[in-house]
């Protein structure tokens, strides 16, 4: 095994004197199964391309890292990344945040604002006839227009405000497969169109010949701009279609003379794909170019974790898993992932402990519905509310009797479940009482995000009674086994529908009733496409057309923030006793 190269000397080491595929990414290079250039570059390597990777390119000297690899002979690749770019730079107030977990010391200042945007302009510049392709999260998430909370405005698609010649969303996977295929013999428009999953810019001519009954045409950008429920109506489509376990709907959105077209997705990984994606020849560690520099923040964190599925149904208003991952689970095999678990067993620094058996909601490992047929006419965003969907199998036998072959593999003492438990899923499930008992590290981190039901209603989350519930189930099982465990709960001020009194009742109920000390409670940040975002922007919610009071102001979030801090930077201190807040200026 050896890291894919990064430099010219480790491309002339492999004997290759052209590249099939460049790819340039806004993090580090980890050679790892939770890092999308790493996985790519990987699957593409797999199938025979030559395959290089430039990590976190100068974009502000004379460019050599956009040059120094030459020509690809198919295509460049650009990801901003694991997280969106202006996201990983700044926090829910607009502040420039002092660091990065994905970059050597958790420096920051080694990606710019828009890095998608940025890279392929440079690209395009530098080399205008190679093909330029973009994927990852922040291409997946801004495909169509969306509302961008950094210059509180909506934006057209990252395919024009890039000028990229594909993009390609979701998980990329089987996606890219097959674009390098499409592109053996050069850019073909007709081929790379009759991919799924893709998105491209064409003009009237294409538009006006595709099938109109399997054609959706949203709002254009003009019209959302003009018109704030336009931009509500078209979500409401995107996000329905995107849920749809089958869709062959083609989405078409105009901005000006241009045309956005985004073909159908892919229906979801086979086990036996996913499990091939995990299984590649990974290092497992960040290249050697780091040594010396710092640890890498998000590799010391996931390092001996292991990722157990993908997908989510909880559907969440706030959260883009869903949209980039889809709602139907796609899980790996029991032998993929003990196979994971013993090469994170032999790892150097293991000492026995794996930070996380866990996925996007740790306990939906192998769930699906009953009935398939009504799986693939149901259009609910989430299968866990307003309830749960009564044909949602929700059996937690898989995971437990996977859980038991983890602890049983040789120089593991203890698995934790480090991600967020869904407890609208356990029913009589012993789920819980096993987590306590054999996978919790002493605090068991939920995330209820609220506790008045208008609130928990937009946010798409379970009414508070439940975590309640919860909470007791967890502190009796502690009582009986003699653990001294926590339960941590988080939560998120200034969503839209949240208003000052509602954080004072989340006050109340909280710190006073339940007598929790929070470490955390999250700022809102509307991130694109999502509910919350619309939701934010238009002051609507998009489904009903009920106004939605906004928190927009700074002051009116740290308001709101404040509730739980007694010292807190917005200058005021309100009472804990969740009686009507005595503000009061901080002393400078």
């Amino acid at each position: 095994m050896a890291f894919l190269p990064t430099t010219i000397k480790e491309v002339r080491e492999r004997g290759w004197e052209q590249l099939d595929v460049i790819l340039f990414t806004g993090d580090a290079y980890i050679d790892h199964p939770s890092f999308g250039a790493a996985v790519i570059g990987r699957l593409l390597e797999d199938e025979g391309y030559r395959v290089a990777i430039v990590p976190q390119p100068n974009w502000r000297d004379d460019l050599r890292d956009f040059t120094k690899l030459g020509t690809p002979r198919l295509f460049f690749g650009v990801t901003a990344g694991a997280m969106d770019s202006m996201v990983n730079h700044y926090t829910a107030n607009l502040r420039l945040r002092s660091n990065d977990a994905y970059t050597p010391g958790g420096r920051a200042g080694f990606r710019p604002d828009r890095a998608v945007e940025t890279y392929v302009g440079i690209l395009k510049r530098l080399f205008p006839h190679t093909p330029v392709v973009v994927g990852g999260i922040e291409a997946s998430l801004r495909r169509l227009t969306h509302y961008d909370y950094w210059s509180d405005a909506l934006r057209e698609s990252i395919l024009l405000t890039s000028g990229a010649d594909l993009l390609m969303y979701g998980m990329g996977e089987r996606v890219v497969q097959q674009v390098a295929r499409a592109m053996r013999n050069g850019y073909n428009a007709k081929l790379l169109r009759g991919i799924r999953q893709v998105g491209f810019v064409a003009d009237r001519a294409y538009v006006e010949r595709l099938d109109p009954a399997a054609t959706l045409h949203l709002h254009p950008f003009e019209e959302c701009v003009r018109d704030k429920r336009a931009f509500g109506e078209n979500f409401v489509q995107i996000e329905t279609l995107s849920n749809m376990k089958e869709c062959d709907k083609t989405i078409v959105e105009g901005s000006g003379d241009r045309y956005v077209v985004i073909t159908p997705p892919n229906t979801t990984l086979t086990t036996e794909e996913l499990d091939h994606s995990f299984d590649l020849p990974y290092e497992r560690a960040p290249h050697p170019r780091y040594r010396g520099k710092g640890d890498i923040p998000a590799w010391e964190m996931i390092k001996h974790s292991i990722n157990i599925h993908r997908g989510c149904f909880g559907g969440c208003a706030f959260c883009t898993i869903s949209a980039h991952q889809g709602k139907f689970i796609n899980s790996r095999s029991e032998r993929s992932i003990l196979a994971e678990v013993g090469k994170v067993a032999a790892m150097p620094d293991f000492k026995g402990y794996i930070s996380d058996i866990g996925a996007p909601s740790a306990n939906m490992y192998r769930m699906q519905g009953r009935n398939e047929e009504a799986c693939r006419k149901c259009r609910r965003p989430s299968c866990l509310h307003p309830k749960l969907c009564p044909n949602m199998c929700n059996d937690h036998r898989p995971l437990l009797d996977l859980y038991e072959k983890i602890r049983a593999v040789k120089g593991v003492k203890k698995a934790f479940i480090g991600s967020g438990i869904r407890y609208d899923l356990f029913d009589d499930s012993p789920y819980l009482e096993t987590v306590i008992k054999h996978h919790t590290s002493g605090r068991l981190k939920v995330a209820p995000e609220h506790t008045e039901r208008a609130v928990l209603d937009l946010m798409r989350k379970p009414p508070f009674e439940m975590f309640e519930r919860l909470n007791d189930d967890f502190q009796r099982i502690c009582r009986r086994e003699g653990l001294r465990y926590q339960l941590i709960p988080y939560f998120i001020s200034s969503h839209p529908g949240c208003r000052e009194a509602d954080m004072q009742a989340l006050s109340h109920k909280v710190l006073g009733k339940l007598h929790f000390t929070l470490e955390q409670v999250q700022d809102l940040t509307p991130t694109p496409m999502t509910l919350s975002s619309v939701m934010f922007f238009t002051g609507e919610n998009p489904y009903t057309g009920e106004r939605v009071y906004v928190a927009r102001t700074q002051e009116q979030k740290r308001r709101q923030k404040a509730y739980f801090f007694a010292e807190h930077p917005s200058g005021y201190a309100p009472r804990r006793d969740g009686r009507k807040a005595a503000l009061r200026k901080r002393k400078r």
